[in-house]
């Protein structure tokens, strides 16, 4: 039989010292950012969580030393010009689709605003 049953006092005492446990720690331990990295807004959070679902399959590194098929997205993209981002990621290019249809205004200018708070890479020394 895979499931124990409850078997007192014993079973008690685990659940009180595991809720003492993680009760010690804040609630965003887990999902803490980096060391001086931006401190997010809500929209810029949920840009995050767009650009994660949607974009990341192109535009972000799945491990490192693996290429990407799409440039990194970051704060210097397409100049930081809102309006051009914004054109760009709505209707797409040939090798891009475009997210018109997927992206509700308010989204696209999430994902925008979280572009902005992400720094361009250094240039790598050759």
């Amino acid at each position: 039989m895979l499931a124990r049953e409850f078997s007192g006092e014993a079973d008690v005492r685990s659940l009180f010292i595991a809720a003492i446990i993680f009760s010690a720690f804040p609630a965003g331990f887990a999902l803490a950012q980096p060391a001086g990295a931006p401190v997010l807004d809500e929209t810029q959070t949920r840009g995050r969580e767009l650009l994660n679902q949607y974009c990341a399959i192109c535009h972000l590194k799945p491990q490192l030393g693996a290429e990407t098929y799409g440039p990194p997205l970051t704060q210097a993209t397409l100049g930081g010009d809102a309006v051009a981002l914004r054109d760009f990621i709505g209707h797409g290019t040939a090798r891009m689709p475009g997210f018109q249809y997927a992206f509700k205004p308010d989204d696209l200018a999430a994902v925008i605003a979280y572009l902005k708070t992400v720094p361009a890479p250094a240039p790598q020394a050759h």
